[in-house]
């Protein structure tokens, strides 16, 4: 059996989720779960920023291309946000790339669009420790 990374903070991170969607049930705009995540991390003081730039770097060098994380939690945990009727591979290999990127350690993909909260984790197997 594999440990899980960052099991508290993801638990906590994936728990407000759930009251969201609990609450919304499925069929909002992804915005809209993005902005009552937001306000559900304040009530449960889970650390965050809202969309974050996160700029992409190419042999060294910093591209004018770059993308905004739905949410970063902890300073360790990006979240992707979808609220779509499924989820594919597609979708985790967009929050691959965004954790090569970031060089965070773990990675949550979240999907609103079903009527079970629907998530997965993501480890970033490139993660390099900065400690």
């Amino acid at each position: 059996m594999s440990k899980i990374i960052l099991k508290e903070e993801s638990y906590k991170v994936i728990g407000a989720a759930m009251n969201v969607h609990s609450e919304l049930g499925c069929g909002f705009l992804e915005q809209v779960y993005q902005e009552a995540l937001g306000y559900e991390f304040k009530l449960s003081e889970i650390q965050f920023v809202r969309e974050k730039q996160i700029k992409i770097k190419y042999k060294n060098i910093e591209l004018s291309k770059y993308y905004i994380a739905d949410f970063i939690c902890y300073q360790k945990i990006i979240l992707e946000l979808k609220a779509l009727s499924e989820i594919n591979t597609e979708h985790e290999a967009q929050l691959i790339n965004y954790l090569k990127a970031t060089n965070l350690p773990l990675g949550i993909l979240i999907n609103f669009g079903q009527s079970s909260l629907e998530y997965k984790r993501i480890p970033n197997k490139y993660y390099i420790s900065t400690n």
